[in-house]
């Protein structure tokens, strides 16, 4: 019962890019975003596509009615144009923990500063405004882009979850499990800033 009033909608934004929480509205500027560089065809994520966005907004509003997660789509500031997605999940406030996953961008803005902006955002709100002891990363075992990035965050590597979660194949994925704690955050909050030019 917690969850429910833990996480409330919040826009968070950079001169750069902004992130505002999920809504129906979002649909077709979804699937250009996931378009760019026909994201769904990526085996290991788990992007829209014109035939699963009605499914994928509903449970991540569904999980947002419950207080378990908070969905939010990342634009560009000088256009409004959305570019993509990340969302705070699988929260329990008794612990003070969150995850951010389901996190993608259109090809044309990955490698760019957009990551690292929006993690600062997410991370920042999630220690400084939510009072989390922990933040969570979770990726495919053969995603080691994903693994790279994290890991570039400052997150240290917990474990891997082994035959985590089904997938749509019938095969099972290993989960590689990373985190920051709240008194890692400085340092990585420092290290962020100065990758995103927004040191203070």
């Amino acid at each position: 019962m917690m969850n429910e009033t833990w996480l409330t909608d919040v826009t968070l934004n950079t001169g750069m890019i902004y992130l505002r929480p999920l809504e129906w509205g979002d649909r077709e500027a979804l699937i250009e975003a996931a378009s760019d560089g026909e994201l769904w065809k990526l085996w290991f994520t788990s992007v829209p596509s014109a035939e699963t966005i009605d499914a994928y907004i509903d449970k991540a509003l569904r999980d947002k009615e419950k207080g378990e997660a908070l969905a939010f789509v990342v634009g560009l500031q000088e256009t409004g144009q959305i570019i993509g997605c990340s969302r705070f999940c699988h929260a329990d406030s008794l612990n003070k923990r969150v995850e951010i996953g389901y996190t993608w961008y259109s090809k044309s803005y990955q490698r760019t500063a957009v990551n690292s902006q929006c993690k600062l955002l997410l991370l920042s709100h999630a220690f400084e405004q939510l009072g989390a002891i922990a933040v969570e990363f979770k990726t495919h075992h053969s995603n080691e882009r994903s693994q790279t990035a994290i890991m570039r965050l400052g997150a240290k590597h917990d474990g891997i979850l082994r035959q985590h979660q089904k997938l749509a194949d019938g095969s099972y994925r290993d989960t590689y499990v990373y985190s920051i704690l709240n008194r890692e955050w400085p340092d990585v909050k420092a290290r962020l800033a100065l990758k995103t030019d927004l040191a203070s």
